[in-house]
């Protein structure tokens, strides 16, 4: 019997744990910050998808006001070990995505990218307009050797904060305030390999076709809870699409326990973990895909296989 607030175990996956070793060698560096964060660098450009440290917890998500918390998140980047930053790019408005966004984009004085959901956060957050970077589905902007291509496409099912921010919203606030917008599928092109940060466990048919991927942070988010046909769906349109040799999972860790302990499962109330990389597994079986739970703060060259 499950209760509600209990969790799987990551213990039965941690033979695809990622193993902090690797070649050590390459020129696009990745790390894995918790839920949809990554950060994407090489020797002289830095990237950082969503960028979420503050990771309110539940009590406070659901009874209260959440706002960004600037020495968290400061404390995160230091451990990170992030200088600077060329772009945050938001990969949808949802608060476990652009709660801290705009902060981190006013640390380094940085664009903050993404929908016009994303915009109005940025603006409520009083981001001057100069460092609000919208974007169209499948615009590319360049960053150093980086090519970085937003494609629009949907949420995972079950969405809690349906909806466009359509004013500027000020922290702190109710959680629900922080809505979905667009949501993006974000590549990241350079001369050393291909990246996708698919922070939505969703799919467009066909949407990512004309894409290619060498490894995918592939969202497994609500997935355990949807059918097999959907997650078999799914991993058509964003795994096969894109031709990705190595997948990673994200958005699998409960993003209400703060960055400074372990990583856990979500609790089975909010999703089926279990389930979700239990399919994982087997479809990097069958299509010869390399898989790689990755770990916090561990930073992974591209073209490692663990």
């Amino acid at each position: 019997m499950r209760f509600p607030l209990s969790r799987p175990s990551m213990v039965p996956y941690a033979a695809w744990a990622q193993s902090g070793g690797g070649s050590r060698s390459g020129a696009v560096r990745t790390t894995f910050l918790g839920t949809s964060t990554v950060l994407v660098r090489d020797a002289n450009t830095s990237l950082l998808v969503d960028g979420f440290f503050t990771r309110p917890g539940l009590l406070r998500v659901a009874l209260g006001r959440i706002g960004p918390d600037r020495r968290t998140i400061e404390a995160c980047l230091s451990r990170a070990g992030i200088g600077s930053l060329d772009a945050v790019l938001c990969a949808h408005s949802h608060y476990d995505h652009a709660l801290d966004s705009p902060v981190v984009a006013d640390i380094f004085d940085a664009p903050l990218v993404g929908s016009t959901s994303t915009m109005n956060v940025g603006r409520g957050y009083g981001l001057p307009e100069r460092l609000l970077r919208p974007v169209r589905d499948g615009e590319t902007l360049v960053f150093g050797d980086f090519e970085v291509t937003l494609v629009a496409g949907r949420h995972s099912p079950g969405d809690v904060a349906p909806g466009g921010v359509d004013a500027p919203l000020t922290p702190p606030a109710r959680y629900r305030a922080w809505r979905t917008g667009e949501c993006y599928s974000i590549f990241f092109r350079h001369p050393a390999g291909t990246v996708l940060v698919q922070a939505s466990a969703n799919y467009v048919p066909g949407g990512l076709d004309a894409h290619r991927a060498d490894t995918v942070y592939l969202s497994i988010g609500r997935l355990g809870r949807e059918s097999d046909r959907f997650r078999q769906e799914y991993w058509r349109h964003v795994v096969r699409a894109t031709g990705a040799s190595t997948v990673l999972p994200v958005h699998w860790d409960d993003f209400m326990r703060p960055l400074d302990q372990p990583l856990r499962a979500m609790p089975h109330f909010m999703d089926d973990i279990a389930a979700a990389m239990d399919f994982v597994v087997q479809q990097c079986r069958r299509d010869g895909i390399t898989l790689v739970l990755p770990g916090p703060w561990q930073e992974r060259f591209l073209g490692d296989e663990g």
